[in-house]
């Protein structure tokens, strides 16, 4: 009997990541469906199935993308040690990733850039990010003002907006600049404003 034509199987989060990836290399519009199944190893046919759109797979991948670095992010910040060592070693560690020689940036940031004001999924996906996130450097901030780490008269809303910006600007700027000796200067800046 044969087997053609039966569905192939394949690892989703492997063809995500390599999806991901090919996203990340060349943005969506310049990322053919070509581009797609040489990353992913998939053909035309399965791919559309599985998926059924590029902007689908887009999705998926923006979404996978999210869950993973946002979990990363939050597990920097919810480590059992002083509330300013979690807040600086979230900011050294967007230093660390960005300035790797194989970093390709923020997929999110670079989504937002290309994408952001046209597609409302990079919209969507982008601010879930940039909401889970504040809402724990929110946490994490109003902790330290309770245990008297941070004696800061702002807001705990106003001080986590203000890291929030900052950590954001900073790997914007990583991306843009290339320049460690600013990215470390723009780590002390915001770390300067949690007092």
């Amino acid at each position: 009997m044969s087997k053609s034509g039966r569905p192939r199987e394949f690892n989703k989060p492997k063809v995500l990541d390599a999806a991901m990836n090919a996203f990340w290399l060349k943005g969506y519009e310049g990322c053919s469906t070509e581009d797609l199944c040489k990353s992913t190893g998939l053909g035309r046919g399965s791919l559309y199935n599985t998926f059924g759109s590029k902007h689908e797979l887009y999705e998926q991948t923006l979404q996978h993308y999210h869950e993973y670095w946002i979990q990363v992010q939050i597990d920097i910040l919810e480590r059992p040690v002083p509330v300013k060592e979690r807040l600086r070693d979230l900011l050294e560690w967007a230093v660390e990733e960005d300035f790797q020689d194989t970093s390709k940036g923020c997929l999110l940031i670079s989504a937002t850039m290309e994408r952001g004001r046209t597609d409302s999924t990079v919209e969507n996906v982008a601010n879930r990010h940039a909401e889970r996130l504040e809402g724990v450097l929110y946490r994490v901030i109003e902790e330290g003002i309770k245990s008297g780490e941070i004696t800061s008269n702002r807001s705990v809303l106003d001080l986590s907006r203000t890291f929030l910006c900052s950590f954001y600007g900073l790997r914007t700027l990583n991306a843009t600049t290339r320049s460690r000796d600013m990215a470390e200067q723009i780590v002390e800046g915001a770390l300067a404003n949690i007092n």
